[in-house]
């Protein structure tokens, strides 16, 4: 079936428009994390009053909502703002969360644009799949704010996405085009959507790990990383933050990983062939596996359980990048082009 330009065009527009929004939603948020203190203070009060929940038997969510009774109500702590009227900095990080909202609805309609030009799911190519992994990292990251105090960190999730949608858009970029023969099957919407969407949640833990081991850093020894880490949430938001977000993407990436087998079956005659994509995604999954096992072990907690999630994290993006445009094998196809 023919490509449709216009619709083609009008995605491109819409890919480099919306990662002009996350910039400039980037620049809003380094303004709150600069010189607003709520957001900070919220977490640091969050972390308090579940420690102090914890030793009264009393029952305190993460959201900063005492639940031992009738007539309780949430502070307000959520995100960083207080309940009283928002600071200047506050509505700066209020309206990066719009622009972000913008910027995604303008990503979804590259998405959208981009599989209406071709007639067929667009997660086809490098492009396309750097696409739809960013576009999955900046959702994942919207919902995170509705239940934890970590707005002011927007622009260090964020950071990370500009970079690879800048790095999709130029390096990595195709012209819509049909798929090739090797792709042309059901197995493309399952096994690649899976892989994209829990490569794209991954992105935020890893954040939240690195940020985690930084604040342990200055907690052993204060003259490290004194300014910045003040202005990170306490460890244990971060921890949450990390542990949660691996636990929803993990079984998205096994159920990816054994579609990919399922499919590799279908195409090749084989379930595994040891593909270097096979094989960093198997390298992957043992790591994030243990990282589950390690923060569910109370010895392992910590700043282990968090060097293992970036070591996960480190894995996907080696596996992102290196491995699809550098190695040679099945999965070369996935390349520009």
């Amino acid at each position: 079936m023919p490509v449709n330009e216009t619709l083609s065009q009008y995605s491109d527009w819409s890919y480099t428009t919306s990662v002009v929004i996350y910039i400039l939603a980037m620049v809003f948020f380094l303004v709150e994390q600069s010189f607003g203190r709520r957001g900070r203070q919220a977490a640091e009060r969050t972390r308090n009053r579940e420690l102090v929940g914890a030793a009264s038997g009393t029952r305190t969510t993460a959201s900063g909502i005492d639940n031992t009774g009738p007539g309780t109500r949430n502070t307000g702590t959520e995100n960083g703002d207080t309940g009283g009227a928002p600071t200047r900095a506050e509505r700066f990080g209020r309206m990066g969360i719009a622009l972000t909202l913008l910027g995604l609805l303008l990503h979804a309609s590259a998405l959208v644009l981009r599989g209406l030009a071709t007639s067929r799911v667009p997660w086809g190519n490098m492009y396309e799949y750097v696409m739809i992994t960013c576009f999955v990292a900046v959702t994942a990251w919207l919902v995170l704010l509705r239940k934890h105090p970590v707005r002011h960190l927007s622009m260090f999730v964020l950071l990370p996405n500009v970079i690879l949608m800048f790095i999709g858009g130029t390096w990595l970029y195709a012209v819509a085009a049909p798929l090739q023969p090797a792709l042309q099957s059901y197995w493309l919407i399952i096994h690649v959507a899976a892989a994209a969407a829990s490569s794209g949640v991954f992105l935020v833990p890893g954040v939240a790990s690195i940020f985690y081991l930084i604040k342990a850093r200055n907690e052993s020894h204060p003259e490290k990383f004194a300014k910045f880490a003040a202005k990170l949430p306490a460890k244990d938001v971060l921890d949450r933050v990390a542990y949660r977000t691996t636990v929803f993407a993990f079984p998205v990436f096994t159920f990816g990983v054994l579609c990919g087998a399922v499919w590799a079956e279908a195409a090749w005659g084989r379930f595994w062939g040891w593909d270097p994509k096979e094989t960093v995604a198997f390298i992957a999954w043992i790591v994030y596996a243990a990282y589950l096992h390690s923060r569910a072990t109370a010895g392992w907690r910590g700043n282990r359980a968090a060097v293992i999630n970036v070591i996960g994290f480190a894995v996907t993006v080696f596996n992102l990048f290196f491995v699809n445009l550098v190695t040679t094998g099945l999965h070369s196809y996935a390349g520009v082009g």
